[in-house]
């Protein structure tokens, strides 16, 4: 079977990662700062934590601005639940703005009409499928509105915009990154929170271990001694999870230009063709290509979205769709606010979306079956 996505672990990795079971310390060792160095130098940042998972680190990213209970936030609709839920266990209230029909981010027009109307305290922006948000415009609203700004840049790992990879926390108050299998690199499950002040990121720093503190003071009373005067978790990432993530890091870029090489077949394969819309790309946009999001006009071409998905799964071709509008979901529906006629782009975007295969080990002639049976399935 064919899917969306599939991870890539190399005989170099592998090494790596076997070198640690030699080390003295498989968690907490010497592998997690060197891992948070080499982030903190590749996206621009002057601190890093690395975590458990993605949404270990938006949970605590949020938490480490001190929102009081209720604050409002503002998010997309298109994103994993994780964006959503991580505010909402943070006793925040989340509403939603839609997206732009042509880059599937959160359409900055509408955003400014809400915050006119909202005392909005953070937004939540996600760099969608790869493609960076128009954060010249939010970091502008930012400033005129006087709101906080977190990036959820997981699906933008190797992502530059205006030609820089090192753009995320240039407009950003924090930034988050997920490793999971499904993205550029990974460390199997992790994630990272980026900072630029210090203070923010030894708050994540003892949160993610249990909320222990050890400062010299403290040590002072005797090398044991510690202390906890706030709730903490158990978010850490291990050394060996960090060593493949370290190891991983280093072929980011290799990894990046193969998905834009398939891409870019799939541009010239689908373009021009009734019923079909393909992701558009503005000059100041490197695109990474998380997932490349073809929409469909199902209703125009007369077939149900799920009639496609079933037959393609005969042909042993299966797709995926991200994502559906985060509100749909029973829990989120009681939990957020929102207005429908207010999401009409986000509803027909997940009417029509679908995520064909994508990933470094994606050969072409895969790839050209894949072109090939989703043409017989719509055209003949």
């Amino acid at each position: 079977m064919l899917y969306y996505t599939k991870h890539f672990v190399d005989s170099d990795d592998i090494k790596y990662v076997k070198k640690i079971l030699k080390e003295k310390k498989l968690t907490q060792g010497r592998y997690v700062n060197l891992f948070e160095n080499k982030l903190k130098t590749k996206f621009g940042s002057k601190y890093c934590t690395v975590l458990s998972n993605g949404t270990a680190a938006l949970f605590l990213a949020i938490k480490s601005l001190n929102l009081k209970k209720r604050s409002k936030v503002i998010t997309t609709p298109i994103t994993f639940s994780a964006t959503v839920s991580s505010a909402l266990m943070n006793g925040l209230d989340v509403n939603y703005v839609d997206i732009d029909d042509t880059t599937y981010t959160i359409d900055t027009a509408k955003l400014e009409k809400k915050l006119k109307k909202n005392n909005i305290k953070l937004l939540i922006a996600v760099d969608y499928a790869g493609y960076p948000c128009d954060w010249e415009k939010i970091n502008y609203l930012k400033k005129k509105y006087n709101f906080k700004v977190l990036n959820d840049n997981c699906h933008a790992i190797g992502s530059k915009y205006n030609n820089d990879i090192k753009y995320a926390l240039k407009y950003s108050d924090l930034v988050t990154q997920s490793f999971h299998p499904a993205k550029a690199i990974t460390t199997g499950e992790g994630g990272a929170v980026y900072s630029n002040i210090k203070k923010i990121d030894d708050k994540i720093k003892e949160m993610r271990n249990h909320g222990f503190i050890k400062t010299k003071e403290i040590l002072n009373k005797g090398i044991w001694n510690s202390n906890i005067d706030n709730l903490g978790y158990n978010f850490r990432l291990p050394d060996l999870n960090c060593a493949l993530g370290i190891s991983q890091l280093s072929k980011l870029n290799k990894f990046i230009q193969k998905r834009r090489e398939l891409a870019k077949i799939y541009d010239n394969e689908f373009k021009n063709i009734d019923g079909i819309k393909l992701p558009k790309v503005n000059k100041n946009v490197y695109h990474s290509y998380h997932i490349y999001p073809m929409l469909i006009d199902f209703d125009k071409l007369n077939i149900k979205k799920k009639v496609f998905f079933k037959k393609l799964i005969k042909k042993k071709i299966n797709l995926q769709v991200h994502y559906k509008p985060v509100f749909l979901f029973d829990y989120f529906r009681k939990k957020t606010n929102f207005n429908l006629k207010e999401l009409n782009n986000s509803l027909k975007f997940y009417e029509q979306e679908v995520s064909l295969p994508l990933f470094y080990t994606l050969s072409i002639k895969e790839q050209k079956r894949v072109i090939k049976e989703i043409k017989n399935l719509l055209y003949n």
